[in-house]
């Protein structure tokens, strides 16, 4: 699966793969493989990622529109 709206959150940060790597403590080989959906990204990077971002996992997987969580 690739991960479109990682890459533009991402991207509308002004960060590379390889800053954003870094500000969530992965590899940037290994970031690089996640966001094109080379590698599947295990859940802990999804929940940084959605941390870092301040939005819902659902939304990180397209199963949503809504960035964030109704509480």
């Amino acid at each position: 699966m690739e991960f479109k709206r990682i890459a533009e959150l991402r991207e509308d940060s002004d960060m590379s793969k390889t800053k954003f790597a870094h500000k969530i403590g992965e590899n940037e080989r290994t970031y690089r493989s996640y966001e094109s959906g080379a590698r599947t990204m295990p859940y802990d990077v999804l929940i940084k990622i959605a941390d870092y971002f301040d939005v819902s996992i659902d939304y990180l997987l397209e199963r949503t529109n809504k960035k964030k969580m109704n509480k």
